[in-house]
Formats: C-alpha cells, sequence, structure tokens
C-alpha cells in the first residue's frame, strides 16, 4: 500500500519526501523492523520509537511517522510529523488492514468491572443465534471457534487491526471488545468504527497508571466521546457517573438500570448459588450467572443484544442457556461438602459485589477468603482490599498475587494497614500463594465457603518478570483431593 493511502486521515504537520513509494509493513517496535516498512515513532511509559528512527532506517525503514523530527538527516528516507504518533498508529492500522472495523458491527463495552463478562456473554449470545462472530477479551480473543491467546485487555492497534481483518476474512458480522482505560488513552482504538459502546461501571483502579480518578473517568469517557453519530451509546445509570460519559458523544444514548427507570429496565427478583431469576422488560427468565453483579451484566447484553437489531424473546432464551466467564465466580463442591469460588476480582467493588453475593447464599456457614495485589499496580487499593475481605469474612488469608517486580512482603503489609484492630485475630497472612490456598481448605468445614480471589481465569503467576504456571482452580483442587483422601 501507498504512503499516502495509509495517512489517510492523519493529521499532517509536515511531509518531507515521496508519498508514492509502497509499504510492505507497519511498525512501531524497532525490534521488529523489515525492508520496506513504515516505522512509527510512538512515545510508551518506558521507551521513546524517537530514539530508534536512525537504527531502523538502516535496517530498512523507508518511511518514518513521528511527533519530533530527527535531528539528522535522512534524503531517502519519507519523513512525516504529526502531532499525536499513537493516534497516527491507530489510523494508519485501520488503513493498513483496509478498515475492517468498518466492515462489521464492532461493539465496545468499557467500565471498571463486568467488560469481560460481558464482552463474553455477547459473543456466546451472537454465536447461539447464528452468527459468525468475534471476541477480544482478557481471557482470551475468538475468531468464530478459534481461540487466539489474549496478552492484553485491548492488543495494540497492529494487532488489533489484524484481528479485525482475520474476522472479516472468516466471514464474521460482528465482534465484541473490551475497551480499556490504557487502551482509550494510548489511543490504540484510535481508527476504529465502532457500531455501539456499553458502560457498566467506574471505581477506583489504575491510579499507578492514570495517577488520579479524575483522569480515570476522562480515560474511560474518551472511549463514548470518540463514538460516531450513527453508533449507540448504553449507559448504566445507576452508576452515579454513568450519564458523563455520555455528556458529549456524537452517539444515540440509551440506558439500563435495576433501580431506576431506563430504556432497558430490570428486576432481580431472586439468586442463588445455582444462578439467577430477573424480570426484565416485562419478561421473567432464568439465569445460570449468580449475583447483584451479574444482572447488570446480562441487562447489559440483553439491552445491546436488542439495539443490534435482535428479538428481545429470542436473546432472552438464549441468554438463559448461557454460562460465565472462566474465572468469573466459578464454582464447584468438594467430595466433603466445601464450597469453592473462584473470580478475578482485583478491585474494591469487584470483591465487594462478589463477598456480598456470597453473604446473601452462605445461610449460617463461615465465608473464608483469600485475596493478595498484584505488584507494580495501583497501591492505594491495599489497604481497601483489606478492609473490604475482613468486612464480609469469618477468616482471611492475605498472600502474593502477581507479584511482579515488587516484594509480596511488602505489598501484604499495605494490605495490612487496612486491618482494623479488631479484625486482626481474623487474618492470616501466607506469602505463598499455594500454601495460603493449603490453609484456607484445612480451616474450612463441610458448607463453608471458601473465596478464592483476584487472579480467577489466568494459569500463571508472574515474579520478577518470569511467569510461572499457576492456576487457582487447578491447585485448589489437588489440594483439596489429598486432604479428603
Amino acid at each position: 500500500m501507498l504512503i499516502k493511502d495509509l495517512i489517510y486521515k492523519v493529521s499532517l504537520i509536515s511531509v518531507s519526501g515521496r508519498t508514492d513509494v509502497d509499504i510492505t509493513a507497519i511498525c512501531f517496535d524497532s525490534r521488529k523492523i523489515v525492508p520496506g516498512a513504515l516505522f512509527i515513532a510512538v512515545r510508551g511509559v518506558s521507551s521513546d520509537g524517537h530514539d530508534y528512527i536512525g537504527d531502523v532506517i538502516k535496517k530498512g525503514a523507508v518511511a518514518i511517522i513521528c511527533e519530533e523530527l530527527p535531528v539528522i538527516e535522512y534524503p531517502d528516507c519519507t519523513i512525516i510529523q504529526v502531532k499525536d504518533s499513537s493516534e497516527a498508529l491507530g489510523i494508519i492500522a485501520s488503513n493498513f488492514y483496509n478498515n475492517p472495523s468498518a466492515k462489521l458491527k464492532l461493539v465496545g463495552v468499557t467500565g471498571t468491572n463486568g467488560k469481560t463478562t460481558t464482552v463474553t456473554l455477547l459473543y456466546r449470545l451472537f454465536r447461539n443465534l447464528g452468527y459468525k462472530t468475534g471476541l477480544l477479551s482478557t481471557v482470551e480473543n475468538i475468531i468464530n471457534d478459534r481461540v487466539i491467546p489474549s496478552t492484553h485487555t485491548t492488543p495494540d492497534a497492529i494487532a488489533l487491526n489484524k484481528l479485525l481483518a482475520d474476522m472479516i476474512q472468516e466471514g464474521c458480522t460482528h465482534c465484541f471488545i473490551e475497551v480499556s482505560s490504557h487502551a482509550a488513552v494510548q489511543r490504540r482504538i484510535a481508527g476504529l468504527h465502532f457500531t455501539g459502546g456499553v458502560f457498566s461501571n467506574i471505581t477506583h483502579d489504575h491510579l499507578d497508571y492514570h495517577k488520579t480518578f479524575d483522569e480515570y473517568l476522562r480515560a474511560k469517557k474518551m472511549f463514548f466521546d470518540g463514538l460516531p453519530n450513527d453508533a449507540f451509546a448504553i449507559i448504566n445509570i445507576d452508576d452515579k457517573r454513568g450519564r458523563v460519559m455520555i455528556q458529549n458523544t456524537r452517539a444515540k444514548t440509551y440506558t439500563y438500570s435495576l433501580l431506576a427507570m431506563a430504556d432497558f429496565k430490570g428486576k432481580l427478583m431472586s439468586t442463588t448459588m445455582q444462578g439467577l431469576e430477573m424480570d426484565i422488560d416485562h419478561f421473567q427468565a432464568w439465569f445460570k450467572l449468580i449475583g447483584n453483579f451479574n444482572a447488570y451484566n446480562i441487562l447489559a447484553v440483553y439491552s445491546t443484544a436488542v439495539l443490534l437489531g435482535e428479538d428481545k424473546e429470542e436473546v432472552l432464551m438464549q441468554l438463559t442457556s448461557i454460562d460465565a466467564a472462566a474465572g468469573r465466580f466459578e464454582q464447584f463442591t468438594s467430595p466433603s461438602g466445601i464450597n469453592i469460588i473462584v473470580d478475578y476480582a482485583h478491585t474494591p467493588d469487584a470483591l465487594k459485589n462478589v463477598l456480598e453475593t456470597i453473604i446473601q447464599l452462605k445461610a449460617t456457614h463461615k465465608v473464608i477468603t483469600l485475596t493478595g495485589c498484584g505488584g507494580n499496580r495501583d497501591p492505594f487499593k491495599r489497604p481497601i482490599m483489606a478492609d473490604i475481605a475482613c468486612q464480609y469474612s469469618d477468616h482471611v488469608i492475605l498472600t502474593a498475587d502477581n507479584p511482579r517486580d515488587e516484594d509480596p512482603q511488602v505489598i501484604i503489609d499495605e494490605m495490612m494497614k487496612g486491618v482494623r484492630v479488631v479484625d486482626k485475630k481474623k487474618v492470616l497472612t501466607v506469602l505463598d500463594r499455594k500454601e495460603a490456598i493449603k490453609a484456607a481448605c484445612m480451616l474450612a468445614e463441610k458448607g463453608d465457603i471458601i473465596l478464592i480471589a483476584g487472579k480467577g481465569h489466568e494459569t500463571y503467576q508472574e515474579i520478577k518478570g518470569i511467569k510461572f504456571p499457576f492456576d487457582d482452580r487447578i491447585v485448589v483442587k489437588e489440594i483439596l483431593d489429598i486432604l479428603e483422601k
């Protein structure tokens, strides 16, 4: 594709060199450059692509996109200056793959909690409805039934457009994607055409990256600000910041709620360890998902499907047979009658939602909560997470999550600052996560509920840059098999 076609719709400051040169590849990672490529110099968290312009030209790059012109002149290379390289990358990636997002119905879901469950339910629903469908999520990326490993909540712009192009190639008509706050700020979704956007909720998270809650809020809002006027935007108005999301959107707006009048109104009738019953738009149905928070996810999915033109009764019928996403309130009971729940809850609000649901269902039995906090992530939530665990649990075990480059003992010490004096007698700290799970199992008796929170679907534990195999679901089953023999 010619340079002039790749930079269509990119905001340019200056162009030096030919734009009728054919480009063989686009790249923002200097290590992956190939001869004939266009290199986009992006400013990252730990490195700046501008520092590698000379290197990529030596490796055969024939065109450069940059915010700051290089000091050295490169007469044989086209140099294009732009205001925002990250935004240019998104637009160029979309152009390079022939704008795949415009050829299917692309719906993005954003919010602190519920993104993965909502997009997964939408994917499964539309597969059940007979559509060829794509999914881009934290857990996995799927094209129809072909699973592709997921490394980020939202892939980088090049990978994202490549996946969308593959979906078009394989006949997909719909795609459902998680849109993270990082992706919005880093402009990974620039150049995409969304059919709709969904807002679930917003609570404190990722302040290690966004620094303030207002910045985090603005990051989420950026997604809705960028929606086109032919798209829909649907928000949860039970979240007090829901309406903030759509203040400047050009999209047609809709609301959903369990508590107030809304375009799509739901009511939670009952919830058990087997599922929940809801009234949605005067239809009553039973769903396999559990808890108040999943009632919101179901309502978001129903609303989105209806806005995409699907029949209400057919949507509800199909939803009644669909399970939750992996690692989201995933439960089983051991032979001795101990109830295990594995959940990805890694924010204060998510942990509170899961524990509130458990409290409603536990009868007179004990709740044992095992939780930790990730390293190199928002430190402000650590004491809050511990406090919430103590409020809703009979026993709490604080342990390592993904410590990454941090000392796990330091993370646990910070969590302990949130434990009130009266609660200290119910708290254990066990650094080794496997040993912590074993301790939880040894504390439990028939009918008790063990919540293993924080990692959910993850099959590894990241320590000092290395990912070691570790799956909470497998580990707890292995431990219970040994203890209950």
